[in-house]
């Protein structure tokens, strides 16, 4: 059957992915932020595709924790601030390569506020509606198949421990429900920033309660509270 499609070959296949600004600690105790957008979820895990070589990849894999802090359009500013920034010292020659500069005021320069988490040690950008603290589950490896990309590229799988949602998000009578008619996450579509449109079709799926999909981690970030109520 003829098709009206041509065979590419796109130099990256970056179709359409949340970002998400990534707070650690660094080695001197100060706080870095990166934005990725290589990035899902699965119930209350996360899964984050960041470069070995970035300071992000050693802190998250030094301390076991970081902060997701979620973007919507209106922090797209401050997103694209830090955009081209590493907190390496020195720079990458790959980084350095795509223009890349250390700055290591991440917080300062993407002019975001930085507030103290709950669970973790790194801290939460105040402006971001959506911020999840996190720990590292696991870290795997990507194109481990490739002499070329062996090492280059970490997959990092975190079990979120705390949701912090601005009220303004939430669906009306729902304290654990976010509304997406209300909430607006920035997109990264080839290298460009972009927003949501209107739903555009019902879908079936949201037919399903979403306590369906409930995860056992949420229990055990319950527990987790719990303990540290008592110590």
């Amino acid at each position: 059957m003829n098709t009206p499609h041509v065979v590419t070959e796109p130099n990256i296949l970056y179709l359409g992915t949340p970002v998400v600004l990534v707070s650690t600690v660094n080695e001197d105790g100060t706080h870095n932020l990166a934005p990725i957008s290589s990035a899902f979820w699965l119930g209350w895990r996360g899964v984050l595709g960041i470069a070995s070589a970035s300071q992000t990849t050693r802190n998250l894999l030094r301390t076991g924790e970081c902060v997701l802090n979620l973007p919507s359009i209106d922090q797209v500013g401050a997103v694209d601030r830090i955009a081209r920034t590493t907190g390496t010292y020195p720079v990458p020659e790959f980084k350095r390569a795509m223009g890349y500069v250390y700055e290591p005021d991440k917080f300062g320069r993407a002019g975001m506020t930085r507030v103290r988490s709950d669970t973790v040690a790194a801290a939460r950008a105040l402006e971001c509606p959506i911020q999840l603290e996190a720990v590292v589950a696991a870290a795997h490896g990507i194109g481990e198949d490739s002499d070329q990309l062996r090492g280059f590229i970490s997959l990092i799988e975190v079990r979120i421990q705390r949701v912090h949602v601005h009220p303004n998000l939430l669906m009306a009578g729902h304290a654990n429900r976010i509304d997406p008619d209300k909430w607006s996450p920035l997109i990264m579509s080839f290298q460009k920033f972009y927003g949501l449109s209107a739903q555009v079709h019902p879908s079936r799926l949201a037919e399903i309660p979403e306590r369906a999909y409930r995860s056992p981690d949420i229990e055990r970030a319950q527990e987790s509270k719990l303990l540290d109520s008592c110590a």
